[in-house]
């Protein structure tokens, strides 16, 4: 029990650092419901200045947007998206803290014959991140990020097991039917966003690592997500880039659109999960965004990635991506958040795709949640045996339901303890199902530990 408690611990530290400061912030409701409401004039918004909470508490990339609408890396959420997290304010800085981890038991394909694949372990999936900001001048918005995973010591330097799950290698060997861990260093960049009038921005983005403009809001960062402890199958179809070891991001937002352009390392992160790798700046992307209102965000891009796979060094991915992230509230604790994802990668054998429907549903104390994913994959991707030079292209669906508990807060202002279940069914195409069976079922129940929601009555929507 040593490790959930170090990692309680550790996301109980900036609870007890911003303790002082989180009745003042929650008490200014006015300024709370003026910046997530998005209701900032040129004239009484930039004439207070970084001393202005007003506009402390905008998004981290336009004082003119609600802070709501911050997804990962410089990607989109609706307005109405739920906050967890802890907040503080020091001089000009306004500084959040997020954070989960999962301390769970996992069964991959229960009913397993005897050579047929799956897995099961005990682990703790988790990141933390931490991000400032404040206001630079009377138009401009500096925004610092640092994100963190303790996966390599959590989950083991191969990850955990999870059937059909496929993605960067280990010891020279493919991760097949299982997730890769992240890197210690997850996230650190620095984002610039000048405003030219109250309709127009201009962001710069650098990150090593950081996320390019490719995608919706990353698996670890949608509410739609949050509870379900296992990285999506289509992980490696649609936010896979969301660690990079070198970016740089152009975008201008327009009211709500905002057209952004990458260029970054194709290369996905190695191995070696404690070390910065070598930036190439080989690829590019662009992605369009709309929020056309505050319960809706709609994005659409492409990306050219240069070798992505170590093991396939010779091998580029065209990879086109749409995503649609829908959240409601009615209360605190009571919202229901949704995604809807579809991406595709374009080989020289051919095209895979994706699509991922997910949902997560807050009732108070109890929550409901499901994802349901459509997955093609090559038989090179599932390390199934196959005639040199051809690219059979194999199709599987997978549905999970899973449910938890809120169980209590740990201290006044400490992290959130859940308990929950879940369990997963799949369905391969016949010429698979001899490694796996033909409907294989995994199970899985946990504790999570996450930091505090934002209540409503002191953070309007």
């Amino acid at each position: 029990m040593l490790l959930p408690r170090l990692l309680s611990l550790a996301l109980l530290l900036p609870a007890v650092a911003s303790a002082q400061h989180m009745h003042q912030a929650a008490s200014d409701t006015s300024h709370a419901k003026a910046a997530h409401a998005g209701m900032h004039t040129a004239d009484s918004t930039m004439a207070h200045g970084s001393h202005d909470m007003h506009m402390n508490m905008s998004h981290a990339y336009s004082r003119q947007l609600p802070m709501s609408r911050n997804g990962s890396g410089t990607a989109w959420q609706p307005d109405a998206t739920p906050m967890y997290m802890w907040m503080q304010h020091k001089g000009p800085w306004m500084l959040m803290y997020h954070g989960a981890v999962f301390g769970r038991y996992t069964n991959q394909n229960i009913g397993r014959e005897n050579g047929q694949r799956g897995g099961r372990t005990v682990d703790a999936p988790n990141w933390f991140m931490t991000m400032a900001q404040r206001n630079v001048g009377s138009k401009g918005l500096l925004n610092l990020t640092l994100m963190v995973s303790l996966d390599p010591l959590t989950e083991g330097n191969n990850g955990y097991p999870l059937l059909f799950q496929s993605g960067e290698s280990y010891r020279g060997q493919p991760l097949v039917d299982r997730q890769h861990p992240h890197d210690l260093f997850s996230g650190l960049s620095v984002g610039y966003t000048h405003a030219l009038s109250e309709d127009v921005d201009v962001t710069l983005y650098l990150g090593y690592p950081g996320e390019p403009a490719v995608g919706p809001t990353a698996f670890m960062h949608r509410i739609s997500a949050m509870s379900n402890p296992d990285a999506p199958l289509s992980h490696h179809w649609v936010d896979a880039t969301h660690i990079t070891f070198g970016v740089t991001t152009l975008g201008v937002r327009y009211k709500q659109f905002k057209l952004e352009g990458s260029n970054f390392t194709g290369r996905e992160p190695d191995e070696h999960r404690y070390d910065f790798d070598r930036p190439r700046a080989d690829s590019w992307a662009t992605r369009l965004m709309w929020n056309p209102n505050k319960e809706l965000s709609l994005q659409v891009g492409q990306a050219w990635v240069k070798s992505p796979e170590a093991l396939h060094g010779d091998e580029d991915v065209r990879r086109t991506t749409a995503g649609l992230l829908h959240s409601r509230q009615w209360g605190d604790y009571h919202f229901i958040a949704s995604s809807f994802i579809w991406g595709l990668n374009h080989y020289g054998f051919g095209n895979e795709h994706a699509a991922l429907a997910e949902t997560n549903l807050a009732l108070g104390r109890p929550t409901l949640y499901g994802r349901y994913e459509f997955l093609q994959k090559d038989a090179e991707e599932l390390a199934i045996p196959h005639v040199e030079g051809t690219h059979p292209i194999y199709n599987m669906h997978a549905l999970t339901l899973g449910a938890n508990y809120r169980l209590t807060q740990l201290g006044q202002h400490g992290p959130e303890l859940y308990v929950g279940a879940q369990g997963s069914v799949y369905r391969p195409d016949d010429q698979v199902r001899v490694y796996y069976g033909k409907t294989p079922v995994s199970a899985q129940v946990y504790v999570r530990l996450n930091a505090p929601f934002m209540r409503m009555s002191g953070m309007k929507m």
